[in-house]
This record gives C-alpha cells, structure tokens and sequence, in this order.
C-alpha cells in the first residue's frame, strides 16, 4: 500500500543526511573544513578576519592559475607552462609600460595578448604538432622564462601604480586579488558549465575520439582550451606583480605545480572528463590554509613541506576512496541505489573519517614536534630568503641561539627565494600580532608592500644582510658588501699581479647584497687596468648553477684567469667547473665565508673568501629586533665587518 510523505518532513528529515551526502561526494570540501577546524584549534591567530583575508590573497594567484589549467586537465591534457608565462605577461606589461613607454591600457592588453599566445602555441603543438601536451607546455615553460629574463635583462621592473591597485584593497579591508579570483572562478564555472567549448572539454576528456566522430572539431577546440589557460596565467601574472609592485623574471617558478595540485585535490582526473570549478578553489584554498597555518603554528620551515605533501596526498586519497565507494556501493544496489540510500558509501564514510584524522593528526605531531619555536613571551617573526644556502642555515642558528638564551619565541620560515611566498609569511607574521619582523628579503623591492603592511600594523621591521626598498625599517643588520667587494678585487688582483682576464658570477638579480657586492668589485677593479672582466654573468647564489655557468663560460673564454664569485656556493661550482685548474693556473675568489668555503680555501681550491659572520649577524639581528619591540632606540645601520680570508689565516676562522 502505498503512503504519502508530508514535504515538511520530509525536508527536515533530509537535511542530516543531505549534509552527509554533500560532505561524501566532496572529499575537497571535507578535507577543508577539517583543515579550517584544525587549524582554529591549534593557533588562535588562525580564526581571524585579517587572517582569513590573508588565506584568500594568498590562495588567489594559485587559484586563478588553476581555473586556466582545470580546462585543459578536463580535456585529458596537462599545462606545465603557466607559472613561465605568468611572469613573462607580467614583464611585458612593466617593460611595455616603462621602457617603452607604452599607455598602461595597451600595455595591459598586450601582456593579456602575450598570454593567450603562448597557449595558443601549445595548443598548435599539441593539436596540430602532435605532441604531447606534457612536451609542448615543458618546452613553453622554458621559452617562456627565457624570454621574461631577456626583456628584463634578470632584474626586477617596477609595475605602473595604476595598475599596481590590483594588489591594493578596497575600503582598506578587501583586498581585490580575492575579488579577482571570484570572477576568475565565477568565468570558470560559466565556461565549464553552460558554453559550447566547455561541453566540448567534457568529451575530448572522456573520449576524445568519440569527440571527433560526433563531429567536434578537436583540433580547434584544444587551440581555445590552451589559449584560455594562457589568459588566465596572463591575469594571474597581473595580479602576482601588482602584490609585490614589480614583476619579477623569476616569478610564479613551480607555480604550475601547486595549479596543478589544486585542481586534482578539487576532484578533477587527470585522465579528463572531471572537473569543475568549485573544486579547484576548495584546492587552492586547502594549499593555502596550510601554508598559513603552519606559519601561525611555528613549524619548521623544513616540517611544513612535508606536512604539505602528506595532506595533499591525503587529500586525493580521501576523494579516490569516496569515488570507489559511491561506485562500490551502486553497483551492489543495482539501480535502485539512489544517491541517498542508506547502504551507498557507508564504507566510504568511515574510511574517510580515517583519512580526515590522519590530517588532523599530522598537523598535531608536526607542531608537537616542531622546532620552528624557541619559546618565550617576545614573539618575533623571521624570514629567511632561503634555506637552501649555508650562510643563511648559520644565520638562523645563530638567531635561534640567541633568542633561546634570552627567552625570546622565534619562528623562522623559509621563502625559498620566491618573493610572493615571503609577502605572504610577512602577512602572516602581521595578522598573528608579532611584536617585530626580521625579513632578509629574497627581493628587496617585491618586499616593501608586505614590509609597510608591517609597518601600519606597527610592528617593527628588521631587515638582515639585505636591504628593503621604498618601505621603513628600524634597522638594516648586514655585512659592508661594497667594502667586501672592494677587498675581493683586491686580493684577486694582488694575486694575478694586476694582468689577466676574469669573470665575474653574479648573485640573483634584484638583491641589494649582488648588486652591492658587484658594485663594490667593479669600482675596486678599475683600480687595475690590465686586468679584462670578459664576461659577467648571473648564477643566482647556486651552487650547481654556477657549475653550469662557469662550464659555459670556460668554452668561450678558455685562457681566464681569474674568477670571483659573489657567494661561496658559486665559487665553489666553479671551482668544480675548473677542475684541475682550480688554485693553479685560475684563481678563484668567493665572499660569505661558509664551512665549506673555508674548507675549500684551506686545500687551496678557492684562493680567497671574504669571510662574513652569519651567526653573529643572526645574533645581532634578535637583539635589536627585541630592543625594537620594546620601543628602544636602535641605529638605523648595524655593519658586521668582513675580512679577506686566504690559506695563510683560515686557521684562525672556524
């Protein structure tokens, strides 16, 4: 016999189950909001309006990248380009705009033209070419970069103020990236949903030849997806610029990675056919919920990469066992499963209550175990450029030594020379109310804005072994880099006899410590005219760049002489580079001073060092951003001195 149901109850009977349905079919979302309550509950700076604007600035370049990168993963391909072509659109528009003194409306449309060039590239070699798109968009990634380096010549151009309000806020609370994802996101789901070329995405990603014979016209249709991808890392690259107020050549590097991440996490396959819009966002949001929180947290700079790649892949594996369930689950109902019965994904449900703990608990042993922290009751907050580089791994242990002795809380985070993640640990340190900043910036212009915010919020700022532009701090704590760079000419010079010819390494482009040291060395060389620089090039601090580049350079200029280096790490590439010739017939001249410069000193491998002392400029940095915090007097330049360091007094250095 058959009975009726009354609406009302029945709406309300729904609404749990409903809920429950809604978190099952959407591991994403589950993940995240398990994420957000962690979060709230480990660090009470998380649960913030400032904050939680900060999680969305932060996660706006990421997600607009992948709105751009959701259409083409749908139609089964892959963009590995868009982090390459977001800062190349982003150099166009500062060149255009100030070199070539084009109006800043053409120059924003032709940065916006560049982007949809290089997807239609892609989409030409993939379509037409027959490439495979993983080939085609490796090859755009390099060409991309190459060209953002040669039109910038590797330096940083200031971004025109007019467009530069993209990285601003409006009514001094909501900042406009957020806005810009939105509408990203909103033309995403529009395009995906209810237009002729995102149903065409749909079936090129679940068979695309089934596509063709149904008579799609796939060719063309690959063409507009990839040149859809290029716009949108073309706006992404507008708006990464306008935050740091210059575009950066270097910007956006491994950000087609991270797009990438958001829009599996988010619930799309990359074999195609699945993905939507809403999903990429959760994505982008889940990667920037952890980033931030486990700045908040203190967790080791070291601890937060692997805390990252453990929850996304937590993250997919929660989505992949809530497809296998709900797939489980209907086909033994048969047809009469609906998606609310009470059998479908109740196996999926307890695995993924297992998967969420994990995620929480990850979180949990990771801040547990941290080392991050120093403990005390002064909070300060410190960026170091990288971590990936000897002198700065002294730097922070020296810091960290000095504020255990003096009780001071210390979290150090590591940029990993990519300016757009120090703004947004400088953000971070401002929204959870550190009583002062010590920034050794990765850009010494990309920093100022963060460095104001700072600033306003009135915290004070340390800047360390760099500079920091168009932005007051209480304090710059470096070496002499021009009198270093001085004494390095010197001693090299001392050592050819004043006659030869040298090539100089440069530092990453942009960093107040190579253009110092470069300044210093060239006006110490003039001293020496029979001495030729034959070629200057950069290797960005690298060890293993500045092997390949001192490799390069040797085929061209085989009957150098001389070599300096404005770091150890490139020194000592290059000193690998020369093999054999490395301390006799060339003469190689580093600065920093680290253990394995001294080592390599010693042997006779490196001729010199100018040696600095990174843990006491570590140390010196702690105490005068303690004595900033309590609103003592500090001078405005702190120099830690340097000293050339050759075979005859390395033993006095350790």
């Amino acid at each position: 016999m058959a009975t009726d149901t009354h609406p009302g109850k029945a709406g309300a009977g729904a609404a749990g189950p409903g809920l429950r349905r809604l978190l099952l079919d959407n591991g994403a979302l589950t993940a995240l909001i398990v994420l957000l309550v962690a979060m709230s509950l480990l660090s009470g700076d998380f649960l913030t309006t400032q904050n939680l604007l900060n999680v969305g600035v932060q996660a706006a370049v990421t997600a607009i990248l992948a709105f751009g990168v959701t259409f083409v993963i749908v139609s089964a391909g892959i963009d590995l380009s868009v982090g390459s072509v977001a800062a190349l659109s982003a150099t166009v528009l500062a060149w255009a705009a100030t070199s070539a003194g084009v109006p800043v409306v053409l120059a924003v449309l032709l940065a916006v033209a560049t982007g949809i060039a290089c997807g239609f590239v892609n989409g030409a070699l993939v379509a037409y070419g027959k490439l495979p798109s993983f080939i085609a968009t490796l090859a755009m990634l390099s060409i991309a970069r190459g060209l953002s380096l040669v039109i910038s010549q590797g330096s940083p151009i200031a971004f025109p103020d007019s467009v530069s309000v993209l990285g601003d806020t409006l009514g001094g609370w909501l900042p406009v990236p957020v806005l810009v994802m939105i509408a990203m996101g909103l033309i995403t789901a529009l395009v995906l949903a209810r237009t002729y070329l995102g149903r065409s995405m749909y079936a090129i990603g679940g068979n695309e030849e089934a596509a063709r014979l149904s008579g799609l016209r796939v060719k063309k249709q690959k063409l507009a997806i990839y040149a859809l991808s290029g716009l949108f890392a073309a706006v992404a690259g507008i708006v990464l610029a306008s935050r740091l107020t210059s575009a950066q050549p270097q910007a956006a590097q491994g950000y087609e990675l991270d797009a990438i991440a958001a829009v599996v996490i988010g619930g799309a396959s990359l074999a195609g056919g699945v993905g939507k819009a809403s999903g990429t966002l959760i994505g982008a949001l889940i990667l920037a919920v952890l980033r931030n929180g486990l700045n908040l947290m203190s967790v080791s700079a070291f601890w937060q990469q692997v805390v990252i790649g453990v929850v996304i892949a937590l993250a997919v594996l929660l989505d992949t066992l809530r497809r296998k369930a709900g797939s489980g689950a209907a086909a033994g109902a048969g047809s009469s499963a609906g998606p609310g019965s009470p059998g479908s994904g109740r196996g999926g449900a307890v695995k993924a209550g297992l998967a969420l703990v994990c995620v929480a608990a990850v979180i949990a042993a990771v801040t547990f175990f941290n080392s991050g922290s120093s403990g005390g009751n002064t909070r300060i907050g410190m960026s170091l450029s990288t971590l990936n580089n000897p002198f700065f791994v002294q730097m922070k242990a020296g810091a960290q030594a000095e504020a255990k002795a003096a009780g001071i809380d210390l979290t150090v985070t590591d940029a990993q020379n990519d300016a757009s993640q120090q703004a947004n640990q400088l953000q971070n340190f401002t929204s959870s109310g550190v009583d002062s900043i010590i920034v050794n910036p990765v850009d010494s212009d990309a920093v100022g804005p963060a460095v104001r915010g700072a600033d306003e919020a009135g915290i004070p700022v340390i800047a360390a072994d760099r500079g920091v532009n168009k932005a007051d701090t209480a304090t710059l704590v470096a070496s002499d880099n021009v009198a270093g760079g001085k004494l390095a000419a010197k001693a090299l010079a001392d050592k050819l006899g004043g006659r030869g010819s040298i090539v100089v390494l440069q530092g990453t482009a942009g960093t107040s410590a190579s253009r110092e040291r470069g300044a210093g060395f060239a006006a110490g060389i003039k001293a020496y005219p029979g001495i030729k620089v034959v070629a200057t090039q950069p290797a960005d601090f690298d060890r293993t760049k500045g092997l390949d580049v001192m490799t390069n350079l040797l085929q061209g200029h085989p009957g150098i002489t001389g070599v300096f280096a404005e770091n150890d790490e490139m020194a000592l590439g290059a000193v690998k580079a020369l093999g054999t010739k490395a301390g006799k017939s060339v003469s190689v001249v580093g600065f920093d001073g680290t253990p394995d410069g001294l080592k390599a000193v010693g042997t006779g491998t490196l001729y010199a060092s100018v040696a600095q002392q990174p843990k006491e400029l570590g140390r010196i940095a702690v105490r005068n951003a303690v004595r900033a915090a309590e609103d003592k007097k500090v001078a405005g330049t702190v120099k830690v001195p340097v000293k050339v360091v050759t075979r005859q007094n390395v033993a006095d250095f350790s």
